[in-house]
């Protein structure tokens, strides 16, 4: 598995101790970074796996590391998630994690990491990922925008008991937290950045760029 960018092979280690691993709970939720134990290490295991799609067997990891209020990581989403989603994940070929990196200039930005992160407890993150660029614009100004991120949850699915719980007890924030750490200090400095094997794209580039990284990064790992 080609692991070669520091923040990909954190990424990798996690998924290999949420899959593999016979230790406790708290000691995965701890290794995902999310420095926690007790009661909510449960969901936060679940929440740090909910993040990944792809095939375990895949040879290339994509790590999107993404702000869910910023207007290029929007576009992104518009223009290029699907298509490579379909191309590369779903055939089995890239497995995909998200990492959260809500900037400060994004107001309601780290709610709604919490809302995907909370959604993700209940396997519902990509869901929730998809309902959130696509209501952006309607979200990325309201002075409270928890009611409608509990209106997008509920309409994909998510229990609003357990959901509200764990966004009002900011119970994902320490994972949240750890990404931006995490990230940062991989040399990630704006959104969307994406981690494609060895090599970092930046920004919204066109569909075409990011096929050419993965072409690259599967013909390398085919190559060990």
């Amino acid at each position: 598995m080609q692991s070669s960018h520091p923040l990909i092979a954190a990424v990798a280690a996690l998924a290999i101790v949420l899959a593999c691993s016979k230790s406790s709970s708290a000691s995965a939720a701890t290794a995902a970074g999310a420095a926690t134990a007790g009661p909510d290490s449960l969901l936060l295991k679940r929440a740090d796996h909910a993040r990944i799609l792809g095939s375990p067997s895949a040879t290339v990891w994509v790590v999107e590391v993404s702000d869910f209020q910023c207007p290029y990581c929007r576009q992104f989403h518009e223009e290029s998630f699907e298509e490579l989603k379909r191309a590369y994940v779903d055939s089995g070929k890239v497995r995909l994690a998200y990492v959260n990196f809500p900037l400060s200039m994004h107001k309601n930005s780290f709610a709604a990491s919490e809302t995907a992160m909370c959604a993700a407890a209940q396997d519902k993150f990509w869901q929730l990922h998809d309902a959130l660029f696509v209501t952006q614009k309607q979200w990325e100004t309201l002075p409270a925008p928890q009611p409608m991120f509990d209106s997008l949850a509920a309409a994909n699915g998510v229990e609003l008991g357990a959901f509200r719980k764990c966004v009002a007890g900011h119970i994902t924030k320490p994972m949240i937290e750890a990404d931006v750490d995490r990230a940062s200090k991989a040399g990630v400095e704006s959104t969307p950045t994406f981690l494609i094997g060895g090599m970092m794209l930046t920004g919204a580039q066109p569909v075409a760029n990011f096929r050419r990284a993965i072409d690259s990064a599967l013909t390398l790992a085919a190559k060990r």
